[in-house]
C-alpha cells in the first residue's frame, strides 16, 4: 500500500475544524445562558418596578429637607445582597453540584438581580434605560468579538483588570460616607472603562480555556462551566449598565 503523505496534515486538519466547531458550539452556549440570564432579570425588575410588587421592595422616605426619596426595604435589602450569595455558591461549589443545580442557581441569582436592579426602572426613564441598554449592548458585543478575534493577549492583563476591579471596590465603599459627586462620576468612568475591557478578557479567556482544557472535559462539566463562563459574562455587561447609565440616564419624576 503506498503512503499517503497528505494522511498527518488531513487528521490536524481535522482536528482543528473539529475543535473550532466545538469552541462555536461552546461559546454560542455561554451566550445564551447570559441572555437567558439577562431576559430573566429584565423581566423580573420591570414586575418588581411595574407592579404592586413595589411597595414589598421599596419605600418613599422623606429627607430633611422635604424631599422623598426611594429606600429599600428589609425584603428589598436582602434582594440587593442575595446575588452575591448566589455568585458565591456557584464560585465555590460548582465541582459538587450537578448540572441542573448550578443552572437553577444561575436562574435564581438571575431573578434577584432583577429585583435588584428593578431600582434603576423606578429611578430612570424608560427611554433612557432602553437607550443605555442598547449603547452597552454595543459596546459589550464588540469588544466580546474582538477578544474572541484579536491576536494580541489580553490575559497579561489579568492582574491589572484585577487591581481596577478592587479599587472601584473600595471608592464605592468609601464613597458611602463622603456622598462625593465628583468621585462618584469618577468611579462611574472607570467602571465603564473596566468592564468594557473585561468583556474583552473573558471572552479571550473563555476561548483560550477550552482550547486547552475542554477536550479532557466530560459533557457534565463543559455544561457546568458554560454556565460559569455565562455568569462571568452576565457580571461584566451589568456592571457596565450600571456605570453607563450614570451618563446616559435620565431621572424620571420617581427618583429623588
Amino acid at each position: 500500500m503506498a503512503f499517503n503523505s497528505n494522511f498527518g496534515r488531513a487528521g490536524t486538519q481535522a482536528g482543528v475544524g473539529s475543535l473550532d466547531a466545538g469552541l462555536r458550539s461552546y461559546m454560542c452556549r455561554v451566550f445564551n445562558w447570559m441572555a437567558i440570564g439577562l431576559v430573566v432579570t429584565g423581566l423580573v425588575a420591570y414586575g418588581v418596578a411595574e407592579t404592586s410588587l413595589r411597595a414589598l421592595f421599596f419605600h418613599l422616605a422623606e429627607t430633611p429637607n422635604g424631599a422623598f426619596v426611594l429606600r429599600p426595604t428589609f425584603l428589598g435589602g436582602v434582594a440587593i445582597f442575595a446575588p452575591l450569595a448566589f455568585v458565591m455558591v456557584l464560585s465555590f461549589g460548582i465541582n459538587r453540584l450537578s448540572r441542573s443545580a448550578v443552572q437553577a442557581i444561575f436562574l435564581l441569582f438571575s431573578a434577584a438581580m432583577g429585583a435588584s436592579m428593578s431600582s434603576l426602572l423606578l429611578s430612570y426613564t424608560g427611554v433612557s434605560v432602553a437607550r443605555t441598554f442598547f449603547i452597552s449592548a454595543v459596546m459589550f458585543g464588540g469588544m466580546a468579538l474582538w477578544g474572541y478575534t484579536t491576536g494580541a493577549n489580553l490575559l497579561r492583563l489579568g492582574s491589572f483588570l484585577f487591581m481596577g476591579l478592587i479599587g472601584i471596590m473600595i471608592a464605592m465603599v468609601v464613597n458611602i460616607f463622603l456622598h462625593s459627586a465628583p468621585l462618584a462620576m469618577l468611579v462611574s468612568l472607570i467602571g465603564v472603562a473596566l468592564f468594557t475591557g473585561l468583556a474583552a478578557y473573558d471572552t479571550q479567556r473563555i476561548k483560550i480555556n477550552y482550547q486547552q482544557y475542554m477536550s479532557f472535559a466530560s459533557q457534565d462539566d463543559i455544561g457546568k462551566l458554560s454556565i460559569y463562563d455565562a455568569l462571568s459574562m452576565y457580571l461584566n455587561f451589568v456592571n457596565l449598565f450600571q456605570f453607563l447609565i450614570q451618563f446616559t440616564g435620565v431621572r424620571s419624576s420617581n427618583s429623588d
